[in-house]
C-alpha cells in the first residue's frame, strides 16, 4: 500500500487576484517594437511603460494613485530620437530611471515626486558610447551609480552614471546579447548571446570565467542569477519548444534540471523574488503567468500554479517587495499590459486568516540604500545589498510601503556629477547642470551628505554650497551689476516723468470740467507746451506740470528730478 506524500510549502496555495478595471490603468499606447523586452518597469513610487510615440522614442511615468483612463496627451519622457527599447528604475533612488534606445544613447532621468506635469526632454546625463541600438539597461544591486548597458554592437559597457564615464568595456560576445544579470553581490555577471552560449563574466575585467551552450534553439534565451548562486535560464530546444533549466555556475554545460513547457514562440521572461525563492515565468504573447518555487529537494524547481487571463500580454513589470501590501499577505504584484491598452494589476496572495505581520512570508528585503560607492566597487569591493524589514514600514493606500524617514531628493553636480539622494526640502530642479556646485571634503567620488556604505568608516560631510560661473571674474560681475543698476535708475526716472505729466493733464481736464468747459470751448491742448494754470487747481500739480518741457517730438526732459533722487 503506497501513500502519496504532499510537499510541505507555505507557498503551495498562492493564487493570483486581478484588481477591478477602475483600479487599473487604461488607454496606454504600449510600444509596438518587436524587441524582446518587458517594456515596463515598476517601483514603489511610479509605473513606467514604453509607449508608441511619433518623432522619436518615449515612455510614460505614472504615480500609482493615477488610476483609470489615462489622457491621450499625458506628459511623457521623450528625449530619444529613436524608439525606446528598455527602461530600468534605479534600486537606490525611486526617482531615477535609465532608458536605452535605438538612437544608440542611454539617458538617465530624474522624475519629480508626484509625477510629470509636462513632457520631460532634458535628462540628467547622456551616456554615449554604443555604435548601435541599446537594448538592455541594468543597475548594479549594491553599488551606487553603477549601470550596465548592452547594445547590438555586441558590446557591454559598465558606467559610473555620476561622472558619465565608461568604467569597463566587455567585448567577448560574437553576436547580439540577449540578456544579462548580476549575481547577489554584483561580483559576477551572467549573459546569454545569439550564439546560444551562456557566459559567466568578471564584470571588472571582462574575463570569461566559464561558458557553455544554454539551449539548442535559435530563438532568444534569458538567464538570471538566483540568490544562492544557481542560474535559471529560459529558451527553446531544436524543435522550438520552450523550456527552462537550472544550472550550477561550476557546471554550466550540465543542467541540474531541464524541463520542456509548451510549443509557443514567445520569449519567456523569468521574474525572480529572492525573498521567497519563487520564479514567475511571463511569456510575450502569453495569457498565463506560471510560478515556481526553487528548493534544495528534487525536482528542485517545483511548479505551483498559473494565473490565467483571457487576453495575451504585451508587456509586464514586477513590483519590488518594498511596494507590496503585507496586510493582505501579498507576495508579488504584476503590472500586465495587453494589446488593447489596459494595464492590469495582479496580486499574488498567500491565503492567511490573521491580519498580523507574517514574519515567515516577509524576511528582510532589499532596501533602497546602496551598500558601496562606485569607486569602491571598481576598486574591487563586493558587498551584499542592504536589507530592510517591512514590519517597520507605513502603508500608503495605492502607493505601497514607504519608509518613515524623511523623503529624499536627488541632487546632481557637474564636478563629480554624482546622482545623490540628499536629505532636506530642496527641490530637485535646483540641481546644477553646468558647473560644480557642491563637493564633499575634496572627494571627487561622492557628494553624499550621509555615508552610503555600511562597511565604510569614513563619513562624507556636506560642504557649504558655492556658486562659480566659469570664465567670468568677480570684478566683471561687479561692473555688470553696477551697469544694470544705472540702467534701472534711468528707467525709473523716465517713468516718474511720464507719471507726473499724466497727473497734470488729469488735473487740467478736471478743472475744465468744474468750470463747465469742453474741448470745443477751449483751444486744443498742445502737449509740447505747458498747460495754462487754472484757478482752483492744486499749485503743486501745476508746478509738477511746469517741470516738464516738450520739444514737439514727444521727448521730454526733467529739470528738477535727478536720477539719484529716484
Amino acid at each position: 500500500m503506497s501513500f502519496r506524500v504532499v510537499r510541505s510549502s507555505k507557498f503551495r496555495h498562492v493564487y493570483g487576484q486581478a484588481l477591478k478595471r477602475e483600479q487599473c490603468y487604461d488607454n496606454i499606447r504600449v510600444s509596438k517594437s518587436s524587441w524582446d523586452s518587458t517594456f515596463c518597469a515598476v517601483n514603489p513610487k511610479f509605473l513606467a511603460i514604453i509607449v508608441e510615440s511619433a518623432g522619436g522614442g518615449a515612455f510614460i511615468v505614472l504615480p500609482h494613485n493615477k488610476v483609470g483612463r489615462i489622457a491621450a496627451d499625458h506628459a511623457l519622457v521623450g528625449g530619444h530620437k529613436g524608439p525606446v527599447l528598455d527602461i530600468a528604475w534605479c534600486p537606490h533612488n525611486d526617482n531615477v530611471i535609465a532608458s536605452g534606445s535605438e538612437d544608440c544613447v542611454v539617458k538617465v532621468w530624474q522624475i519629480p515626486d508626484g509625477g510629470l506635469t509636462r513632457t520631460l526632454t532634458e535628462p540628467v546625463v547622456d551616456l554615449v558610447h554604443h555604435q548601435r541600438r541599446v537594448g538592455l539597461v541594468l543597475w548594479h544591486p549594491s553599488a551606487l551609480n553603477i549601470l550596465l548597458t548592452a547594445g547590438s554592437d555586441n558590446l557591454i559597457v559598465i558606467w559610473n552614471v555620476g561622472t558619465g564615464e565608461a568604467l569597463v568595456l566587455i567585448e567577448c560576445h560574437p553576436d547580439t546579447i540577449y540578456s544579462a544579470c548580476w549575481n547577489w553581490d554584483g561580483s559576477q555577471l551572467v549573459t546569454t548571446c545569439k550564439d546560444k552560449k551562456i557566459r559567466i563574466l568578471n564584470p571588472r575585467t571582462g574575463e570569461i570565467l566559464t561558458e557553455a551552450i544554454a539551449h539548442e534553439g535559435s530563438k532568444a534565451t534569458r538567464a538570471i542569477f538566483l540568490r544562492h548562486g544557481l542560474i535559471f535560464t529560459t529558451g527553446f530546444n531544436r524543435s522550438s519548444e520552450r523550456q527552462y533549466s537550472l544550472r550550477a555556475p561550476d557546471a554550466l554545460g550540465d543542467p541540474i534540471v531541464m524541463v520542456d513547457l509548451d510549443t509557443s514562440n514567445g520569449v519567456m521572461f523569468p521574474l525572480y523574488d529572492p525573498d521567497t525563492n519563487m520564479i514567475y515565468l511571463c511569456g510575450k504573447g502569453d495569457s498565463v503567468i506560471r510560478y515556481f518555487e526553487v528548493t534544495p529537494e528534487q525536482p528542485f524547481v517545483h511548479y505551483i500554479n498559473q494565473f490565467q487571463t483571457p487576453d495575451s500580454q504585451r508587456a509586464i513589470g514586477m513590483m519590488p517587495k518594498r511596494g507590496c501590501d503585507v496586510s493582505t499577505c501579498e507576495l508579488a504584484r504584476f503590472y500586465r499590459l495587453n494589446n488593447g491598452g489596459l494595464c492590469q494589476v495582479i496580486s499574488m496572495i498567500v491565503p492567511r486568516k490573521s491580519e498580523l505581520f507574517q514574519e515567515d512570508l516577509y524576511p528582510d528585503t532589499l532596501a533602497d540604500e546602496a551598500s558601496i560607492l562606485a569607486e569602491e566597487w571598481i576598486s574591487g569591493s563586493d558587498v551584499d545589498p542592504q536589507l530592510v524589514s517591512l514590519k517597520d514600514r507605513v502603508f500608503v493606500e495605492k502607493g505601497g510601503y514607504v519608509s518613515q524617514s524623511q523623503s529624499t531628493v536627488l541632487t546632481v553636480t557637474k564636478k563629480s556629477n554624482v546622482l545623490d539622494k540628499m536629505r532636506g526640502p530642496k527641490s530637485s530642479s535646483a540641481a546644477a547642470t553646468t558647473t560644480p556646485a557642491v563637493t564633499s571634503n575634496g572627494s571627487s567620488g561622492a557628494s553624499n551628505g550621509t555615508t552610503q556604505s555600511s562597511t565604510s568608516n569614513a563619513v562624507s560631510h556636506q560642504a557649504e554650497p558655492t556658486v562659480v560661473i566659469s570664465g567670468v571674474s568677480e570684478q566683471a560681475l561687479t561692473d555688470l551689476r553696477s551697469k544694470f543698476e544705472d540702467e534701472f535708475r534711468k528707467l525709473k526716472a523716465i517713468i516718474v516723468k511720464h507719471e507726473n505729466r499724466i497727473r497734470s493733464l488729469e488735473a487740467t481736464v478736471k478743472a475744465m470740467a468744474d468750470r463747465g468747459l469742453t474741448e470745443t470751448d477751449t483751444p486744443l491742448l498742445n502737449t509740447s507746451t505747458p498747460s495754462p494754470t487754472i484757478a482752483g487747481t492744486n499749485q503743486s500739480v501745476a508746478n509738477a506740470h511746469d517741470d516738464h518741457h516738450g520739444d514737439g517730438s514727444g521727448h521730454y526732459t526733467n529739470t528738477t528730478l535727478a536720477p539719484d533722487e529716484v
